[in-house]
């Protein structure tokens, strides 16, 4: 395997980090190198030849070209003896750099490139927002789709690049003469694409069929592509170099029976259902946690406007109608929110405070003079109670914090309303106990207050509820009032 870089720790690599580094002093930046030299080759069953060493008997490439502005003897070797053995030429090349600046720029520009063999012709990429999600592409071989999926398990912060083949226009050096535009050959197969379909894998293939370039975004994780070359590329589409080199990784079909090869294509098969089965999970977590996050802060640490729509979001998630009266009313009009079984039955007022510390035993005053001007407020919509909700001693573990929110018994058991913490709240909405929570809420098992079949509420619908820190938008149902 030829790598487009000095081989580690020798003098040419320092020489050349020597120059990186006073390049960065005076202004400029130009990348590292890209792959690392404790990889474990013997393990996938190569050998790497560096800058400076032969390359024409090399089966695959790996970032070939222009390492400050050495390695193009090397490439075009490479080339040459692939084309002269009449084997596919397999090149794997890095484009962007993750730890650039791209992002300060425009959006439309083209934030990097790669140049492929020597032919005119540049695959260039446009930095994509964080958070970009791809997709594998449809009609892919076998092995582009084991990398497809090898991809797919990238962190989620990892960037991407919207990928184009583009042509080039050289201009004479000497002044004479005008600009000379060479059009972009070969084709660009895509491999991942993002939710516009534009490619952010991709194969680029030469137009004699000869050379087949992967474009991948940095960073690579570089074991997992070494072992795909080795597993799944130089099978599929170079299996005479494998032959050639009597791979210990390459078990000739020709020579194996048909039960070896029914099983080896279910172990294959098995392999590839679980990469993409733990892509899949892995995407679920992150959005089972970008859910539940907002939620989980809210009820155990938040206040005013963040803890009243944690509240919100959770009794909607139980199943409940939930009002805003603050967006309804207007600010300090009434309590925080107006709760009832789905069609309407049984409203409550549910008034939502918080304390660092103890509660004060006087925030109950404040849902009970809710309930006394509500009749002047709505009188169309008699309510049948309240519910003060407190997120009590927050700044405490919640391990920490006592059960109950109040514990003086004199002052308890002449309580006019329910209290409930948002704790409790916390671990029924934590495990699903929706019963708990409806019941808790409005006062009485919900067989005899919701009537008709019961949604499974275990998330909220996303064209109701959403989700920021600044509480601009709201958790709950914007149910009218009256529905």
């Amino acid at each position: 395997m030829h790598a487009g870089q000095p081989e580690p720790n020798s003098e040419q690599e320092r020489m050349l980090t020597a120059r990186r580094e006073h390049q960065q002093d005076v202004g400029h930046r130009d990348r590292a190198p890209r792959v690392p030299g404790d990889l474990a080759w013997e393990k996938h069953g190569l050998q790497p030849r560096w800058l400076g060493m032969e390359t024409s008997d090399c089966a695959i490439a790996i970032e070939p070209g222009h390492y400050h502005n050495r390695g193009v003897a090397e490439r075009d070797r490479f080339l040459a003896g692939a084309a002269r053995r009449g084997e596919l030429a397999l090149v794997v090349a890095v484009i962007g750099d993750a730890d650039g600046d791209e992002l300060k720029r425009s959006l439309w520009s083209r934030d990097a490139s790669v140049s492929v063999a020597d032919m005119f012709t540049n695959v260039s990429g446009r930095r994509l927002p964080t958070g970009t999600r791809p997709e594998i592409a449809p009609d892919l071989s076998p092995a582009d789709r084991d990398l497809a999926i090898r991809l797919l398990t990238r962190p989620t912060t990892a960037p991407w690049w919207a990928l184009q083949l583009h042509g080039v226009t050289t201009v004479r050096g000497d002044g004479f003469g005008g600009e000379t535009h060479h059009p972009a050959q070969g084709n660009l197969e895509p491999i991942l694409i993002d939710s516009l379909g534009d490619p952010v894998v991709a194969a680029w293939v030469s137009p004699a069929g000869d050379q087949r370039w992967y474009v991948l975004p940095d960073p690579v994780a570089w074991d997992n592509v070494l072992g795909w070359l080795t597993h799944s590329a130089l099978p599929h589409y170079a299996p005479a170099v494998l032959r050639r080199a009597r791979s210990p990784h390459f078990v000739d079909p020709d020579l194996q029976t048909a039960d070896e090869l029914a099983a080896r294509a279910g172990l294959v098969d098995l392999e590839q259902r679980y990469r993409l089965d733990r892509a899949q999970l892995d995407q679920d977590l992150r959005e089972a946690e970008e859910n539940a996050s907002p939620i989980r802060y809210g009820l155990l640490y938040g206040t005013r406007d963040e803890l009243v729509e944690a509240v919100a979001a959770v009794l909607a998630a139980a199943g409940l109608s939930v009002v805003n009266l603050d967006a309804e009313l207007g600010a300090t009009q009434s309590a925080d929110l107006l709760v009832s079984a789905p069609q309407g039955a049984n409203r409550k007022l549910v008034e939502v405070k918080g304390a660092g510390g103890a509660a004060q035993e006087n925030l109950v005053g404040y849902l009970q003079r809710h309930l006394d001007t509500w009749p002047q407020l709505q009188p169309d919509q008699p309510v049948a109670g309240g519910v003060l909700v407190v997120n009590h001693q927050h700044k405490l573990p919640p391990a920490e914090r006592t059960a109950q929110v109040y514990t003086r018994p004199e002052f308890v058991a002449t309580l006019p309303v329910p209290v409930l913490s948002s704790l409790q709240l916390f671990h029924w909405w934590r495990v699903r106990d929706w019963l708990a929570i409806r019941t808790a809420i409005l006062g009485a098992e919900p067989s005899a207050v919701v009537t008709g079949p019961q949604p499974a509420p275990a998330k909220a619908d996303p064209s109701e509820v959403s989700a920021t820190a600044t509480g601009r938008n709201r958790w709950w149902r914007k149910d009218r009032r009256g529905s």
